[in-house]
């Protein structure tokens, strides 16, 4: 393989990523699988004996994710909030993936205190990976149970306080924490001033952006903080995906760009990826299409380092880490 085509390559795959469109559609893996530097996928059996386990897998990315874990051979705990709904999923799934291993937990991302209970009660003394798909979009700010703007107890508080619940299970195993952003969140600055969007106008769509760039800012803090235990988090956005969030939250973008848009399992394939290539990623960095990525796309979401402490502070004060 010469030099030269390897430049190519990677000039192509640059090309689809600063586009947005042709990138973050169906298109952008269809011709990024064809280069020579698209990653090899991870062997059938990658995740024999390991343990994962996603949040938010009652439906879209996170059902895809499940399957596809289950695929590589993994023990799936299936974190949902509607167990039903859940098991219906996991039905599914055993259907397509004979011998899958598969159980099903409940937990509100929303709720610390429902956290706190998931991770006394979920029962497996090991984790090998966890992935945190959870997501909304409430239509309206709305708090959670311990007050907080909804997109941020979701996919931010949540989060850090599960993983920080269950780092001794994560710990022996050299342990993989993956978050599901959004490329959202390249239109969003860091709201590190008003975390919990109490001022101004409430924008359900700039909520949840913002929400998703405080998840890729705190990469860096996280993979720190975490490094000790040799756990490796990073963060993957799936580009633009057809999913039931899609469709309800954002109709008329649905209707625009739906013939364009990947299938779930599109959308999971990099966060599957990542949870059983080998060797282990490197920590607190963004992917997208099974690439690293930059953080930011214009300098007025560029964010400083007082802004991204300012932020930690705040999850650490409403955590009590």
């Amino acid at each position: 393989m010469t030099d030269l085509r390897l430049a190519l390559a990677r000039g192509v795959d640059t090309a689809l990523d600063r586009t947005v469109a042709p990138g973050f559609t169906r298109v952008g893996p269809a011709i990024r699988r064809r280069l020579p530097t698209w990653p090899a996928d991870p062997a059938p059996d990658a995740l024999a004996a390991r343990v994962v386990a996603v949040t938010g897998a009652s439906s879209g990315l996170g059902a895809a994710t499940a399957e596809g874990l289950a695929r590589l051979g993994a023990e799936v705990h299936l974190v949902v909030r509607d167990v039903e709904k859940g098991r219906r999923v996991a039905d599914g799934i055993a259907a397509r993936v004979p011998g899958a291993r598969l159980a099903v937990d409940r937990c509100d991302l929303a709720d610390l205190d429902g956290v706190r209970r998931f991770a006394d009660q979920v029962e497996t003394d090991r984790l090998d990976v966890l992935v945190h798909n959870a997501g909304v979009m409430p239509p309206r700010r709305t708090e959670s149970p311990q007050g907080h703007e909804l997109s941020m107890a979701v996919h931010v508080l949540g989060p850090v306080l599960m993983t920080e619940l269950l780092r001794p299970r994560l710990a022996p195993y050299g342990g993989r924490v993956l978050l599901v952003t959004s490329g959202g969140m390249y239109g969003q600055r860091l709201r590190s001033d008003d975390p919990d969007f109490h001022r101004g106008g409430y924008s359900p769509t700039a909520a949840y952006a913002g929400s998703k760039r405080a998840q890729v800012e705190l990469l860096p803090v996280l993979a720190g903080r975490w490094a000790a235990d040799r756990i490796v988090v990073g963060a993957t956005h799936p580009g633009w995906a057809d999913t039931p969030g899609v469709v309800e939250s954002l109709p008329t973008f649905h209707r625009v760009t739906g013939p364009f848009l990947r299938d779930a399992a599109g959308g999971a394939d990099t966060t599957v990826w990542l949870a059983a290539t080998e060797p282990a990623p490197e920590s607190g960095v963004l992917w997208h299409d099974r690439r690293p990525r930059p953080t930011h796309l214009l300098r007025r979401t560029r964010t400083g380092d007082a802004e991204r402490d300012r932020l930690w502070s705040w999850v650490r004060e409403q955590l009590s880490l």
